[in-house]
């Protein structure tokens, strides 16, 4: 080989490196390995139409929380505190209201508000990352 050719071949195995560096770094920073925050507004499950309709009006689109204009608090189902933290207390909750929510026994049947209860404790709840 001439020197020319050595030449070249080195400059190709530096930009070969260079986009490998590249695409192992993107795969890194799109692999986090925590799952990604449910989004209410784009899920097509039952359960998702069901917090659309009956709790979303209070909690938020994505079961947030607000600030009422008379400075009432509307709880957040996905982080921080939870007052129930229990499958029966929220059963219980939902089913009966209180502390200002309205009771849903008479709007959901037994297995809607069941389906509810999983609902906040397996998707709003869990661990996850906001995108």
């Amino acid at each position: 080989m001439s020197e020319r050719d050595n030449g070249w071949a080195g400059i190709r195995s530096i930009k070969l490196f260079a986009v490998g560096v590249c695409l192992a770094a993107a795969a890194i920073a799109c692999t986090t390995g925590q799952p990604k925050r449910y989004v209410i507004a784009e899920s097509k499950a039952y359960e998702a139409s069901l917090f659309r309709q009956n709790c979303a009006i209070c909690h938020g689109p994505e079961g947030e929380g607000k600030t009422l204009t008379d400075g009432r608090r509307i709880p957040n189902l996905r982080d921080g505190e939870f007052k129930y933290k229990t499958d029966e207390q929220i059963y219980r909750h939902i089913s009966e209201g209180g502390n200002g929510m309205t009771p849903f026994r008479g709007q959901l049947t037994d297995r809607e508000i069941n389906m509810m209860v999983r609902f906040v404790q397996d998707e709003l709840r869990r661990p996850q990352t906001k995108l």
